[in-house]
Parts: structure tokens; C-alpha cells; sequence
């Protein structure tokens, strides 16, 4: 039996190309038409934090968070030094787009795997920029992120996955050695390197108390 396909010309929501995402504020986040107000600040940052690096592998009882990531990349390059504000905030925000497509590819698998989303990752990223106004990359500026990137995520392979440091070498081409001190100030009851859980959030200070 052939059943019947309807034909509602130009009112048939079929026709109109979107690709919704529910956030957690209930707004509705179009992928493929990113408005730069359609999501919350709360809504990024809960997206960034339950978006999962390296395929979701650990060896620890949680996986590591993009949020994590992000933080860890931002401590290495004030390693270097003091950087503005803006320079700071384009670093929070420069994996911003993996909370709206909702995964974190592994680079090998990009060129491969990823490419419809890729179609989708330009619009995000200008809606960000423009949400946030952020400052453009510099030829001084992108190297140096780039390679906190990359010593995080050499730091993330040994220490949060367990790759040993030969078959980071062999296997994952990391020639880049990991760090033994992990950059961010581990939170109580955290080891170090140890991934935070989706919903931790940092306890109020005393002082922000009143005590």
C-alpha cells in the first residue's frame, strides 16, 4: 500500500529548511538560521558543560566537558601572561559552536564524518561573534591559542583518557608532551586533572556571603 503524500505548497513545513534545538531556557535555537539572541548565557554555558571531548572516553566516572576544556586552554595561555578581556573571552567562546551542534568531533573523524554539521558551524560561529562582539583573530594571537589547544588536548589524552605517552606518539601523533601539573586549581574533592560533573558549580565565596 502506497499512502498518500500531502501537498501543502508553500505552507508544507517540509519545504522550509531549519533544524531546531529546545534549550534548556526554552528558547529555540535555529542551526541553520542562527539568530545571535536566541540563546541565554545560562544556556550556553549548561550546553558547554554536557557537551562531551574525546568521544566521551575516560578513565575516570565522568567524561571531560568542552566547559572543562575551554578552561583549561584559557589557564595555559595566561601562563604567557596578563591577556585583555576580550582576548579572554574569545577564548571562553571559541568552541562556543559545539554547544549548539551538541558533540565535539574528533579531529580525525572531521574531515570524514563531520560534514554536515560543518555546513551548519559558519552561521553559529557568526551569530557568536556578533552576540558577544568578539575581537578578530591575530597572526599573533591564533598561534598561541593553537597550541594551548593543542597541549590541553595532549594533556586530556594522558591524563583524563590514558593514553600512554608511546602510543600518544604512535597512534594519535601528539608530539607534544603533556603537562604533569594540571594548569586549573582542581576543586575540593576533585584530583587533579579529574573531570567536574555536568552540574558543578563553584561554591559562593565567603565574602560574597556576607561572613
Amino acid at each position: 500500500m502506497t499512502l498518500p503524500i500531502p501537498n501543502h505548497g508553500d505552507n508544507d513545513p517540509l519545504s522550509r529548511p531549519r533544524a531546531f534545538v529546545l534549550l534548556k531556557s526554552g528558547r529555540r535555537l535555529d542551526l541553520l538560521n542562527s539568530d545571535p539572541q536566541a540563546w541565554t548565557d545560562e544556556d550556553l554555558a549548561a550546553g558547554l558543560a554536557r557537551t562531551l571531548r574525546r568521544g566521551g572516553s575516560s578513565k575516570w566516572e565522568h567524561s571531560l566537558s568542552v566547559a572543562q576544556h575551554i578552561l583549561t586552554v584559557l589557564a595555559l595561555r595566561e601562563l604567557d601572561g596578563w591577556l585583555p578581556a576580550g582576548e579572554r573571552l574569545r577564548e571562553v567562546l571559541r568552541d562556543a559552536t559545539e554547544f549548539m551542534l551538541g558533540w565535539d568531533c574528533i579531529s580525525p573523524l572531521k574531515p570524514r564524518s563531520a560534514r554536515p554539521s560543518e555546513r551548519s558551524r559558519p552561521a553559529c560561529r557568526a551569530a557568536v561573534d556578533a552576540r558577544y562582539r568578539l575581537p578578530p583573530w591575530t597572526d599573533e594571537t591564533y598561534p598561541r591559542h593553537k597550541l594551548a589547544d593543542r597541549l590541553a588536548a595532549a594533556c586530556e589524552a594522558f591524563h583524563v583518557v590514558g593514553w600512554s605517552r608511546t602510543d600518544m606518539i604512535e597512534a594519535l601523533d601528539f608530539v607534544i608532551a603533556p603537562l604533569t601539573t594540571d594548569p586549573l586549581c582542581a576543586p575540593r574533592g576533585f584530583a587533579p586533572w579529574e573531570p567536574w560533573p555536568p552540574k558543578w558549580r563553584k561554591p559562593a565565596s565567603s565574602s560574597a556571603s556576607g561572613n
